[in-house]
């Protein structure tokens, strides 16, 4: 079984991306809601620690009972709204998601039931299921704990490290020092880990490829006895998917202790340096709140940087998919082009001239056919298995398309026909010993197959 291979390509696809972003045109006010929701989420988190210093410093050394409460009572209320503020980022992001995505579903659907049968021919079932259902899936995610989510990090770093610096620039480069690590083992997470993800996409879709096919063909498996071999195929399919996801396991379970243990040496590097800062309060001017206040800006700094590396692959996996969906979106080569001629009534006079047709390039199944059938009349086409009988239905209703020739119905080429009004005069029965065309007006054509 052939298969699928696909690259991420560059760190971010931006074309890519930015096609995906089309999608959500119709629901901007939502979205642009969704960016304020995200910016008052970077400013209200490093207030906390600020209100929390001021507390320590103005009034509790000062042994200010009743203004300690006021503050208290101020930092309760900043949770309670960071809390409502972020419930509603959640479910908007969410919905715009599942908006997003039902369109996306509903286009795509629309392109495939286009197609010609040729392409169906040659694509996979099962990796259509993967491009309409899993595919799209994962762009859910990528609105919900991608775009918005990493943008929320990278504005709360930013806020957090503007805090930092104008609080106290010494304190803020000592728990910095240990970025540079921090950096070196995303980088390397990332990398990893989107490699991991790549491979346990293409193993979802040649899963789904398989199963498909030899669940729809089980009665050929078991006529010539391929149970066994197939069931091997089978577990080497599954070996893969399974060792995929390990690996993805195995680098997460890695990453987040190492970026644990890379916090911890920063704070402990700032407790270590601010603890003699205290102490030397004269000469320094860090205080007791300061010193608090920076042990909460670190550990808020950190988390974000450490959910980074795993939103970027969420947005690197809807990138993927997204290029999926989208090749298959932009592949105009298996559409059937529609006409526009819509007779009111079809006589039913059938005429192939001069037409060659080849379901693989070059090998003709009809080679030069020409046939005259009148409205009205009836005919027979016989002949042995493969001899074309099949084909010539299959081009009349243009489930094909001819390589060389003329088809006219009523003396107007099928091309120019529209594809329902066509196909709505034309009936096919067809079963194990027979095939029958019919007119919906005047003509039975039928041929023993």
């Amino acid at each position: 079984m052939e298969k699928e291979k696909v690259s991420s390509g560059n760190i971010i696809d931006w074309k890519v991306l930015g096609r995906i972003m089309k999608f959500i045109e119709p629901y901007r006010g939502r979205f642009y809601f969704l960016i304020l929701l995200t910016v008052l989420l970077g400013v209200l988190s490093p207030l906390r620690p600020l209100l929390i210093q001021y507390t320590l410093d103005a009034h509790v050394a000062a042994g200010k009972y009743w203004d300690m409460v006021n503050i208290m009572l101020l930092i309760l209320g900043l949770l309670v709204l960071q809390s409502v503020v972020q419930y509603v980022h959640t479910y908007i992001s969410g919905r715009i998601g599942q908006y997003v995505i039902r369109d996306i579903r509903i286009q795509l659907y629309q392109h495939i039931i286009k197609l010609r049968l040729r392409f169906f021919d040659k694509t996979p079932i099962g990796r259509l299921v993967t491009r309409t259902i899993s595919d799209v899936e994962t762009l859910a995610d990528v609105f919900s704990e991608g775009l918005a989510a990493m943008a929320g990090d990278l504005l709360q770093i930013v806020f957090i490290l503007l805090f930092m610096f104008l609080t106290d620039w010494r304190l803020a480069l000592v728990s910095l020092s240990t970025i540079p690590l921090m950096i070196l083992s995303t980088y390397v997470f990332k990398e990893k880990i989107k490699v991991a993800f790549n491979d346990v996409r293409n193993a979802v879709a040649n899963l789904n490829s398989f199963v498909q096919e030899h669940l729809t063909g089980m009665s050929i498996v078991q006529m010539f006895g391929s149970e066994k071999r197939e069931f091997e195929k089978f577990r080497d399919i599954n070996k893969e998917h399974r060792d995929s996801n390990l690996r993805s396991v195995l680098y997460y379970s890695v990453y987040f202790p190492v970026a644990e243990i890379i916090a911890a040496m920063g704070v402990g590097l700032l407790v270590w340096y601010g603890a003699k800062g205290v102490i030397q309060q004269e000469q320094t001017g860090i205080t007791i709140g300061t010193l608090m206040a920076f042990i909460m800006y670190i550990q808020m700094f950190f988390r974000p940087i450490r959910m980074i590396a795993d939103r970027y692959n969420t947005l690197q996996m809807g990138i993927v998919s997204s290029s999926r969906i989208i090749n298959l979106l932009d592949d105009q080569t298996d559409v059937v082009a529609n006409g526009t001629f819509q007779p009111e009534v079809v006589r039913g006079e059938v005429s192939f001239d001069h037409v060659w047709f080849a379901y693989n390039d070059a090998e003709y199944v009809l080679k030069d056919i020409n046939l005259t059938i009148n409205a009205g009349e009836t005919i027979a086409l016989v002949g042995a298995t493969g001899a074309g009988k099949s084909s010539i239905i299959n081009l009349l209703n243009r489930f094909y398309e001819i390589n060389r020739g003329t088809i006219r119905v009523d003396g107007v080429d099928i091309v120019e026909y529209d594809l329902a009004v066509l196909r709505k005069n034309i009936g096919v029965i067809q079963d194990v010993f027979c095939l029958v065309i019919r007119s919906e007006t005047t003509l039975p054509l039928a041929k023993p197959k």
